[in-house]
């Protein structure tokens, strides 16, 4: 689905990370797992219809166009995704909803799109090039933000979609007791928060046995004030990406589609 008129071409992949506050893009040199410009951000739209995201994605994929090849474009949303219908919206408009919004960003980009959920675009990112590069067996990887996000890969595979923020816990939903934005709403202090991480970590730890926790979100670049504070019998990390996880893990994902 190249724009007609176009040769093929053999360029950078494209990641395209939609969050709740802006959309950010660049071209990502896989060999580095780094962007190979520096990357455009535009401020989310209001309202961040589908439609009205699209015309802003479209801006970002002809700003890079000199540089892009012909592989799809990465794009997350923070959303639950199957087959390229979004099922659920943090942070963005409603109309997202059971939306098809592959192929509308396909007919509007002129352009193959793989669609993802951006902690597993993380978590992909984290794998091969970041915290978990070279793990084996399983890795979950968290991030800990408005929500909590995750991401499950073993072996290198991403098993998508494991919405391990919402487990309940002690008749809780995990993220509205865990997440670091109920941190900062609460006021709670580091060791008082580890005590909420300590519940979550172990509660994860018992039902997956992982072989690697990885911890992202914006509070990551603070891990050493309370990573040192949990107990498990798993290895758990900070991640190392921090936000260019989303952008990095997206082009991943759509190279290798």
């Amino acid at each position: 689905m190249a724009k007609e008129g176009t040769h093929t071409k053999h360029g950078l992949p494209l990641g395209i990370d939609v969050g709740g506050s802006g959309i950010k893009g660049a071209p990502v040199d896989l060999s580095k797992g780094a962007f190979a410009a520096k990357r455009m951000r535009i401020d989310t739209p209001v309202p961040s219809t589908p439609e009205a995201v699209a015309k802003v994605i479209d801006q970002i994929v002809d700003h890079f166009d000199d540089v892009r090849g012909d592989s799809p474009i990465g794009v997350t949303i923070p959303g639950v995704v199957t087959h390229g219908m979004v099922r659920s919206a943090a942070n963005i408009d409603k109309a997202w909803l059971d939306f098809d919004a592959e192929p509308m960003l396909e007919k509007i980009l002129g352009h193959d799109i793989v669609l993802v959920n951006d902690a597993d675009a993380a978590g992909v990112a984290e794998m091969h090039y970041g915290a978990a590069k070279g793990q084996k067996g399983l890795v979950v990887m968290t991030t800990l933000g408005t929500g909590i996000g995750s991401a499950l890969i073993y072996d290198g595979v991403l098993i998508p979609n494991a919405e391990l923020g919402h487990l309940e816990i002690d008749g809780h939903d995990a993220e509205t007791r865990a997440a670091s934005s109920i941190k900062e709403k609460e006021g709670l202090s580091y060791p008082e928060w580890a005590k909420r991480l300590q519940r979550y970590y172990s509660h994860l730890e018992a039902l997956l046995w992982p072989d690697l926790i990885v911890v992202g979100g914006g509070v990551s670049k603070d891990a050493a004030q309370f990573l040192p504070l949990l107990t498990l019998k798993t290895p758990i990390v900070a991640a190392q990406l921090e936000n260019k996880a989303g952008i990095i893990g997206a082009a991943h994902l759509a190279a290798h589609k």
